[in-house]
């Protein structure tokens, strides 16, 4: 049996135009266009290649019933989707089963195939895949209770940023107040900013990110704020407005052929940001005051952020691979394989952006058919205090578990 990857397809499955199959995926820089599929973890391209019999359409099958792949579409190419739920089966036998020598990787070889068998053979079917919203964690109540009653608590009280983004008149992906949308039908990302008021050149990795999907709850860290180190000449760091606001499917780096990878962009207009004006690294009352930047940002991004040694982003929103927190509230560890920077992602190496990884296929495989979006809302921790079944030090206890390993 072949090793399959991305880019593998069953025999007669290769599509007649690759250029037109990857459009959807590939509209940005240097990805427009082209033929091959984007292995980022590798850094390097995967042209389409037939392997024997229906090895890739077998795998999409299992995936499926199994409980990785429920959007999926059984079609025998090995594509972005099916990656991402061949990397969930991976991390699932990892951490969940136990087997800690196996690395999500994506590459479905000899000892992978072994653990498909082993769970064809028992028809197993994962508790993720089980996971739904009509019977959610409590957790994952407390969550949506929470969002709904902010809604509710700031079109009632609306603050100067949220006053700014309802009389801002052009479109954008950020949405007004009343424009919120809980549906826990949709995929939800927050972001939990912990002290953007406080100045730093160089920001700590020290905010959480809560992913609420099929009725689970999904936690891990980064930061929501620029780092000056990260922003270069520039002095006026973006800040991205807290609200909730659409993202899509897309990728980062998109200048850059050696770097380019996977991550979560702007859906469509971009988001809005204020901007650090007075150059203290700090987003104050003072650069509230001044106003929101009046074009819409397309690259506030949501993107990996090394193993949090240090803050990657100068605007972006940035998660760590090196640790998160599975829907069972187990502390996971990803350091013996997750990447420290771009040069360690290749094959001699083996790493991957791990944590990151989960968070990014857990949206790609679990979106429902023909969804191509999430609602990414971002918070201070102070807005915890809107609903007293979340224990005030939620954010910052969540943050140490992960952190401190």
């Amino acid at each position: 049996m072949s090793t399959l990857f991305l880019g593998s397809c069953d025999m007669g499955r290769k599509p007649a135009d690759a250029k037109k199959f990857l459009a959807p995926y590939h509209y940005l820089g240097v990805l427009r266009g082209t033929k091959s599929f984007r292995d980022d973890d590798r850094s390097k391209w995967r042209r389409f290649r037939e392997t024997h019999g229906t090895e890739v359409a077998d795998l999409q099958r299992f995936l499926f019933e199994a409980g990785f792949m429920p959007r999926g579409v059984v079609d025998g190419i090995f594509d972005y989707v099916t990656q991402a739920s061949a990397r969930l089966f991976q991390e699932y036998v990892r951490t969940i089963e136990g087997e800690n020598t196996m690395i999500p990787d994506g590459i479905i070889g000899q000892v992978t195939k072994q653990h498909i068998n082993r769970w064809k053979a028992s028809g197993k079917v994962s508790e993720w895949g089980k996971a739904s919203i009509s019977n959610p964690s409590e957790e994952y109540k407390k969550w949506m209770n929470l969002l709904n009653k902010a809604k509710v608590h700031y079109q009632q009280n609306p603050n100067a940023i949220l006053s700014q983004i309802e009389n801002f008149g052009r479109a954008s992906d950020t949405r007004k107040v009343n424009s919120w949308d809980f549906d826990p039908n949709e995929i939800h990302l927050i972001g939990i900013r912990r002290a953007p008021d406080r100045s730093s050149t160089r920001r700590e990795n020290d905010d959480i990110f809560v992913l609420l999907i099929n009725g689970m709850v999904f936690k891990f860290w980064g930061s929501t704020d620029p780092s000056q180190a990260m922003a270069g000449d520039r002095l006026d760091e973006a800040f991205l407005v807290e609200g909730q606001h659409k993202y899509r499917f897309g990728w980062h780096k998109i200048s850059s052929e050696a770097k380019i990878y996977r991550a979560l962009r702007p859906y469509q207009h971009g988001v809005l940001v204020f901007r650090d004006r007075d150059d203290d690294n700090a987003l104050t009352e003072a650069d509230l005051s001044k106003g929101v930047d009046q074009r819409p940002n397309n690259t506030i991004n949501i993107h990996w952020s090394g193993i949090g040694v240090a803050n990657w982003s100068a605007g972006c929103q940035v998660l760590v691979g090196k640790s998160y927190i599975n829907n069972f509230g187990d502390v996971v560890d990803c350091s013996s394989f997750a990447a420290k920077n771009y040069s360690t992602l290749n094959d001699s190496h083996g790493k991957t952006k791990g944590a990151y990884n989960l968070c990014a296929d857990l949206i790609l495989s679990y979106a429902r058919k023909g969804v191509d979006y999430i609602y990414y809302t971002l918070g201070r921790e102070s807005s915890l205090n809107l609903d007293t079944n979340l224990d005030p030090n939620y954010a910052v206890n969540t943050l140490n578990k992960m952190k401190n390993l």
